[in-house]
């Protein structure tokens, strides 16, 4: 499926002429990974950013510290800034940001499987929060990518 979602996300891209970067802390990389899988891709996808920590996401994305602070890096707050800085930086048609616990743990109000989502482009940042549960740190991770990846192709659509 997600081989699927990438090629259809490269593709739509292609169409448009569009670019799309992405912004990923719990994923690690895992949705720029599936676009860049795909031979062609280097003509929609320049950059992405995989901003583990705080300080990665405010050195990287300009997330504000305050931000941090408030929100916690799990939030939508958070995930609007990091994608908005990844647009920014890529200068892309389209960015897509994941921040999220993947567990294993949680917290009675960051549970494990709660990942937030941002989507901007020239017209908007959106976000998104997704309760995907306790599927276990794999499973978390992929179901990240994979609607990660359906934002973007609904977002180039």
């Amino acid at each position: 499926m997600t081989d699927n979602l990438a090629q259809s996300v490269l593709r739509r891209a292609l169409e448009l002429g569009a670019t799309v970067t992405t912004a990923e802390s719990c994923t690690g990389g895992m949705v720029a990974a599936a676009i860049t899988d795909i031979a062609g891709s280097s003509d929609i996808f320049e950059r992405g950013f995989v901003t583990y920590s705080n300080a990665a996401k405010t050195d990287m994305l300009g997330v504000a510290a305050a931000t941090l602070d408030a929100y916690g890096a799990v939030s939508e707050e958070v995930a609007s800034e990091m994608a908005l800085g990844a647009w920014t930086a890529a200068q892309a048609t389209v960015a897509v940001s994941i921040t999220g616990i993947a567990g294993p743990g949680g917290s009675e109000f960051k549970p494990e499987g709660r990942v937030c989502f941002g989507i901007a482009s020239k017209d908007s940042v959106q976000t998104e929060t997704v309760e995907f549960g306790a599927l276990g740190r794999a499973h978390v991770r992929a179901a990240a990518r994979d609607h990660a990846l359906r934002l973007l192709l609904t977002a180039l659509s």
